[in-house]
Parts: structure tokens; C-alpha cells; sequence
């Protein structure tokens, strides 16, 4: 199989599976607690795998920028899930994510795409915004879920750069996990002066749950990062909005608007530009 062909492939899959875990981390009483259980577990569960991979030498610097940048993500989301809907929040935020991502490595890293891609890229990230017509979504949401936007573009770009850097992409993969544990846990259990840790005696299974898939969510996407460009395999990884949709829908009981089934659509079709690129 062509390495782009795989990447692309993994990028779908990797969305899916990503929706499945902020939905699972949006449906959890305490989300702070959530996500420090879910990337405390993913952490725990690579950690032994340290012992097999290489060092990640000449991406030392891109875990370090990528821990921080997590860090702020992470806050910024739960920030935005606190106060906003699933089906309002996730769309800005993935919604604008692949814009920025393709307006830093085209125009300032010098990445290739064609012009069909390119078009893809904005076709899905146009409708992953419309998807919010109609609905209602707070000032202090929105700001929020922008600026979770454009924290996962910068650990996009960071990450991409980064797993092409070291030594081979099973090693930053498994880095990039067990240090990003260690920021979230000690991160929310200081914020939270402790409440995170009794809190997560009462809502482990689903966090683990979540950390388990975010390491096959997040690898996968790593590693498509690799194998091809990092503007138009991000922008295909929201492809997850269509499972987001149907998570909302059937599971957390969200209306269907005459914007989000355009919005859908929209994403497949510009999917299908990014693919047929």
C-alpha cells in the first residue's frame, strides 16, 4: 500500500476513535479528573515501552514544546466542555484546527500540497464551523473552543515535525505519551489542589477506557505524520465530526440542525478533495 494511501487511512480512523474519547471525557461529572485518568493511563500503560524504543534524540526540544502546548490544550478544552455542548464546542474547535495547521506548514514551513487539497482542507474546515448555524454557543465558549483550536494546531505542527525527527516514529509516540501523563496529572492535581484524585476513585473506568483509545487515537495520527504532509492529513482526521455526530445524537440525546447534517456533508466532501488529491 502507498504510504500516503496508509497515512490517510489511519487519519480517518484515528478521528473516529478521537471522538469517542472526548465524548467519553465530556460525559464524565468531573472532566478535569477524566482527562487527568485518561492520559495518566496512556502514560502508565507506555511506560515499560520505554525500555524498547530509542532515546528520541534530535526531538527532545519537540517533546518539550509539545508537553507545554498539551498542557494549555488540555485546559482549554476542559474549559470549553464546562461551559459549552459537545455539538457546539467540537466543531469550532476542530473546525478551525486544520485551517490554522494549513496556514502555518504551507505558508511558513514550505510543505507541498496540491490544489486540490488545499480545497479539501478549507472545504472541511468551513463546514466543520457551519455546523454550528442555529445552535446557540456562549461568548466565553467560543473563546475557549478557539483557543483550543489553535493550541491542537501548534501541537499538530509541532508533533508532525517532531515524529519526522526522531529516530523512528514508535519512539516520539511513546514519549510524547508518557510525558504528556505526567504534565496532565501533575497539572489538574495542582489546579485542583487534590479534588482531581478523590474524584477519579469514582470515575476510573471510563478514564481508562479513554486512555487506552488515545494511545491508538494519537499513535495512529503520529505515525500517518510520518508517512505524508501534515496540512491535509490533519484536516482529514476531523472526519471524526461524523462520529461526533452520531455520538451526540444517539448517546448524549443533542438535537440534529439542519446545519449539522450540511456540516457532515461538507466534511465528506472535502475528505473526498483531500483523498482524490
Amino acid at each position: 500500500m502507498p504510504p500516503l494511501a496508509l497515512a490517510s487511512i489511519l487519519m480517518i480512523a484515528s478521528g473516529s476513535l478521537h471522538a469517542v474519547v472526548n465524548a467519553i471525557v465530556k460525559g464524565g461529572k468531573d472532566k478535569a479528573s477524566g482527562r487527568a485518568i485518561t492520559d495518566g493511563t496512556s502514560a502508565l500503560i507506555l511506560l515499560p515501552a520505554t525500555l524498547l524504543v530509542p532515546l528520541p534524540h534530535g526531538a527532545w526540544g519537540w517533546l518539550a514544546a509539545s508537553a507545554v502546548i498539551h498542557g494549555f490544550y488540555l485546559y482549554a478544552l476542559i474549559r470549553a466542555y464546562s461551559i459549552g455542548d459537545l455539538s457546539s464546542v467540537y466543531p469550532v474547535l476542530r473546525g478551525s484546527a486544520p485551517l490554522l495547521t494549513a496556514g502555518v506548514t504551507l505558508g511558513l514551513l514550505g510543505e507541498h500540497a496540491t490544489a486540490a487539497q488545499i480545497a479539501g482542507v478549507a472545504v472541511i474546515g468551513v463546514a466543520m464551523s457551519a455546523m454550528i448555524a442555529g445552535r446557540h454557543i456562549g461568548r466565553e465558549a467560543l473563546v475557549w473552543a478557539l483557543l483550543t483550536g489553535a493550541c491542537i494546531a501548534a501541537y499538530t505542527v509541532v508533533d508532525a515535525i517532531g515524529v519526522r525527527a526522531a529516530p523512528t516514529p514508535a519512539s516520539y509516540i511513546v514519549w510524547v505519551f508518557v510525558q504528556m501523563g505526567a504534565v496532565v496529572v501533575v497539572m489538574f492535581g495542582t489546579l485542583s489542589k487534590g479534588a482531581i484524585f478523590a474524584a477519579a476513585r469514582r470515575q476510573w473506568r471510563p478514564g481508562v477506557i479513554a486512555g487506552i483509545l488515545s494511545i491508538l487515537t494519537y499513535g495512529m495520527a503520529l505515525y500517518a505524520f510520518s508517512l505524508g504532509p501534515t496540512a491535509p492529513l490533519a484536516a482529514l482526521r476531523e472526519t471524526g465530526m461524523v462520529t461526533a455526530l452520531v455520538i451526540s445524537i444517539l448517546i448524549l440525546r443533542e438535537p440534529v440542525t439542519r446545519g449539522r447534517i450540511i456540516g457532515v456533508l461538507g466534511i465528506l466532501a472535502g475528505a473526498a478533495l483531500i483523498l482524490v488529491g
